[in-house]
């Protein structure tokens, strides 16, 4: 039996209050992680606000969590882990372990649903819990306090550079340069790839340069974006307002992929010679699994890949939720656990 200290929401759109919970008996697979920093992700204000209709209050958010295991399930036991070590939990906490999408290793996408980490209660929290398979062992060679991010967002532009073999020889478009593409270009650059960022703030242009990109484009340029048809392997999309497509489309090289992980609400108009002439594609994907988190972990260690962050003490949660919300992060917030 643990009792649990959290910042929840008890309504949609509220500001977060200090709430303790009865965490119940720890599960045969389960782990509890004690808590030391935990990213903040607009998918948390999402589900702070219910804004895709499937939050439940009280709701504890936070899904990029660095801790330390603090006990061990008696099945989870034997899985590797130890107490005290460091490890990470992202977007996902359970998934079934039996249908044919977690055999097969793709437990993001379970059939049966995979539970993400806040609607088990989340890292917004002194500690929290998640099936072993999703506590994920942090390298010794990666810097904590910036890390969280790497669980969700990082594994979220990380996912088509596996999907579409990213390798030294491609060329990859990133729309969008904030939380999420800031990562992305650090993760190509670390690989090799030909990286061209796509943003609507020329004054990032030095700083995006700096972080990775070969060539820095204005979106809000429709001559400079015409001048580039036909150049890319790979585009990837991280923002989640409806823009113009069609020129992104026709920037794609035969057999290019238009890659989207930004949540747009509207439906993406795409004709179909767009497709057809060139044999192009329109894709996109959710996280990642256990095993392609591990790998990213490993590889952001080795390669120093780590998220522009700036740091708040989880005490002033309510601060730092406000600073996302009104879009100053540069360029994600993490919050140290101070209970």
């Amino acid at each position: 039996m643990s009792i649990i200290k959290s910042y929840a929401a008890k309504a949609a759109g509220a500001d977060l209050e200090v709430w303790e919970y009865e965490a119940g008996d720890l599960l045969p697979d389960d782990v509890e992680v004690q808590v030391d920093y935990c990213g903040i992700c607009h998918s948390d204000l999402s589900m702070i606000d219910n804004e895709w209709g499937m939050s439940s209050y009280p709701l504890v958010a936070g899904h990029e969590v660095i801790g330390r295991v603090a006990a061990l399930g008696t099945a989870a036991a034997d899985k590797g882990l130890k107490v005290g070590q460091r490890v990470g939990i992202g977007w996902t906490a359970r998934s079934c372990n039996h249908c044919d999408a977690c055999i097969s290793g793709n437990q993001i996408n379970c059939l049966e649903g995979s539970l993400p980490t806040i609607m088990n209660r989340g890292g917004f929290a002194d500690k929290l819990r998640a099936d072993w398979q999703w506590v994920i062992p942090l390298p010794e060679n990666i810097d904590i306090a910036t890390a969280g991010p790497l669980l969700c967002g990082g594994i979220t532009v990380f996912k088509p550079l596996l999907l579409n073999s990213v390798t030294a020889t491609s060329r990859v478009g990133v729309i969008g340069i904030g939380g999420l593409g800031h990562i992305a270009i650090q993760l190509l650059r670390a690989m090799g790839a030909e990286v061209t960022a796509f943003s609507s703030n020329p004054a990032k242009e030095q700083e995006v340069r700096e972080m990775g990109a070969d060539r820095v484009v204005n979106s809000r340029d429709p001559e400079a974006l015409k001048a580039l048809a036909g150049q890319f392997d790979l585009i990837i999309n991280t923002v989640s307002v409806d823009l113009d497509w069609q020129p992104y489309f026709e920037a794609l090289a035969y057999g290019g992929n238009f890659h989207t992980v930004g949540v747009v609400m509207k439906p993406l108009q795409v004709p179909a010679f767009t497709l057809i002439g060139g044999d192009r594609r329109v894709s996109g994907s959710a996280t990642g699994n256990p095993a392609e988190l591990r790998t990213l972990m490993r590889f952001a260690g080795r390669a120093k890949v780590a998220p522009v962050t700036e740091e708040y003490p989880m005490s002033r949660i309510n601060d730092a939720l406000r600073h996302v919300r009104e879009g100053k992060a540069r360029y994600r917030v993490v919050l140290k656990a101070d209970f």
